[in-house]
């Protein structure tokens, strides 16, 4: 019934409400990942991820960010499993930057706070928001500033709401969760509509046995195979059929 069971097996937990369109939220058994989802009115399943927190997140701090009028960087963090869908949606649309890093939260963590406002999800649900102590800093002392103009002080404001709520530790479900609710209630946003924001590619993730896993060998956030040689080639070709196409071990 955990955050891993509804995005391995793409559907929801026996116990699970069958009302459509109603926001469920799943988390693992250490509390440090969290997943939504939802059915529609013909009990189609939406899972609502890692990829899809981090993109909600990212573009309402966005929003405040440039309201403030505050010189802040904002940045996002992915790995190679991130749906190539979210990163087109973050890059192209959002006009955010995004980083790839090795899988692991300690990876993104440490990528993520080299920004002043570092995003970083894996697709599992795990991660969080880091903000660098200069950041918030000014962050607390714009919200308290009588000299600036309202429509500058209030995104201000709500930034130093939003930096009270988020853990910044790696991975607290809790905390994700209250911060997607208050981001969802703020846009004005039911799961429906967030989860329209951009349209998944398809993706399938399998394990092949070989006899030795260590003759393989992968860079560039592994997304590039260098070992054994020529392997990198034939997943280029075959990748190459697909529009927008990409393919890693």
């Amino acid at each position: 019934c955990g955050a891993d069971f509804v995005k391995v097996q793409q559907k929801p937990p026996l116990n699970s409400p069958k009302k459509p369109f109603m926001r469920c939220v799943s988390i693992d058994g250490d509390a440090d990942r969290v997943v939504y989802y939802y059915i529609d009115e013909l009990e189609k399943f939406y899972l609502l991820d890692g990829d899809r927190i981090a993109t909600l997140l990212a573009g309402y701090l966005k929003e405040l960010v440039e309201a403030s009028g505050l010189n802040i960087q904002l940045g996002l963090v992915q790995t190679a499993y991130a749906n190539g869908a979210s990163t087109a949606y973050i890059a192209d649309l959002l006009k955010i930057p995004v980083v790839c890093t090795d899988t692991g939260v300690k990876h993104l963590h440490h990528r993520a706070q080299e920004f002043d406002i570092g995003v970083y999800f894996e697709a599992n649900g795990h991660g969080t928001v880091v903000f660098k102590p200069s950041t918030i800093k000014t962050i607390k002392e714009a919200a308290g500033n009588a000299n600036l103009t309202e429509a500058n002080r209030s995104p201000a404001a709500k930034l130093a709401s939003f930096i009270d709520v988020v853990n910044q530790t790696v991975g607290d479900a809790l905390s994700d969760m209250l911060l997607v609710e208050a981001v969802l209630y703020a846009k004005g946003w039911d799961v429906n509509t967030w989860q329209k924001s951009y349209t998944d590619l398809p993706n399938r993730q399998l394990k092949v046995k070989v006899e030795d896993r260590n003759v393989v060998k992968v860079t560039d956030a592994a997304r590039k195979c260098i070992a054994p040689v020529g392997l990198q080639q034939k997943i280029d070709e075959i990748a190459a059929q697909y529009a927008k196409g990409r393919s890693f071990v």
